[in-house]
């Protein structure tokens, strides 16, 4: 495979992973101007900015619906494939669902690239496909000048079961089950300048499924799930509070930062989608004094494969992280909690 290996996917690709996708200043708007869904089978659809779409066939039985794809967030085809599957199988589980089956999706620059190295692409899919029980079971292609792989998934959930980023309650603490940074690590790695060599910590980390999480919260009462990607973690909570018209404490001296991450920010590297977050969230979150610039960026940081963001009750917090690192996520905390009021706000403390 030395061949296949030998060009760095990342230098075909203007922005790579979740930070080439619309920031939320652009994509929210417009969804805001769509069509209203009636359809009553539809439980969950495009208007609270959720991770997949919920279509229920009976009372029993409902579908999850999802598509995800961007340009190459690593340079080995067989390890983007792996965490581009990932990332998409990630939404069903944020959902409450299992997933069920999936489809390739991909843009590939026949010109520049062989047919060897999207076939690396391909298998990392589908070993990741396998690792969560399912198949993928076709796909479609298009030429087109960068990278660009992604699956449209399909899961299934109790419509009873299905759990949104639209009701977290007052009270509710939040559990996040992944450390941030990784879109600046890859920034970094992208733009040779990782001196750290923390690529090697951040690609396992991306690799990753949230499967293991989702088994234990499917345990316990949950009120609200979503998975933390291109909005960054403050990016996604603010879509939680705005759909649960609730607001939101976050502590920031306890969200797990990759430590590489914290330094290169220092250097001023980080991708344009967080810093694109970063601006259209100035009208949503307030920092204490203490949080630094760079501290508020990494709160906005535009992920690839990121946890899973829990809102839980209280009183059954601590035992949920502790089932999660005893099934191995280790790096599960619990970050900040829920509070009353309507705005959809979020405050950064630095405690």
């Amino acid at each position: 495979m030395a061949e296949v290996d030998s060009i760095r996917l990342t230098q075909l690709a203007k922005r790579a992973g979740c930070a080439a996708k619309q920031p939320p200043g652009y994509l929210l708007p417009l969804l805001d101007k769509l069509p209203a869904v009636t359809d009553p089978n539809v439980l969950v659809g495009s208007a609270t900015a959720d991770d997949a779409a919920i279509y229920r066939l009976n009372d029993d039985l409902a579908l999850v619906l999802t598509t995800d794809f961007f340009t190459p967030i690593v340079d080995r085809p067989y390890d983007f494939g792996a965490v581009a599957a990932a990332n998409s199988l990630s939404d069903i589980y944020a959902m409450g669902g299992k997933p069920l089956t999936a489809l390739n999706l991909v843009g590939f620059p026949d010109q520049k690239l062989t047919v060897d190295m999207l076939g690396e692409i391909l298998r990392g899919a589908a070993d990741k496909a396998a690792e969560a029980g399912i198949s993928i079971v076709g796909g479609h292609t298009i030429k087109s000048e960068e990278p660009i792989f992604g699956l449209c998934v399909v899961g299934t959930v109790h419509p009873k079961k299905v759990l949104s980023n639209a009701t977290a309650n007052p009270g509710d603490v939040l559990i996040l089950t992944k450390p941030i940074g990784l879109g600046i690590i890859t920034t970094a790695a992208k733009n040779n300048e990782d001196e750290q060599g923390a690529i090697a910590e951040a690609l396992p980390i991306m690799a990753s499924l949230n499967r293991s999480a989702a088994e234990v919260l499917d345990r316990f009462e949950v009120h609200a799930l979503t998975d933390i990607t291109g909005f960054g973690l403050l990016g996604h909570l603010r879509n939680m509070t705005v759909a649960s018209g609730v607001t939101a404490r976050i502590w920031a001296d306890s969200v797990p930062v990759l430590a590489a991450a914290r330094d290169y920010v220092r250097l001023g590297i980080a991708p344009g989608g967080t810093h694109a977050n970063w601006r259209y969230l100035a009208d949503w979150v307030t920092y204490d004094k203490q949080v630094s610039k760079e501290e508020q960026l990494l709160l906005c940081d535009a992920q690839t494969s990121g946890g899973l963001l829990a809102s839980v009750p209280g009183k059954v917090a601590d035992e949920i992280v502790r089932a999660m690192q005893k099934a191995g996520v280790e790096t599960a905390v619990i970050i900040g909690d829920i509070q009353s009021g309507s705005g959809g706000k979020i405050h950064v403390t630095r405690g």
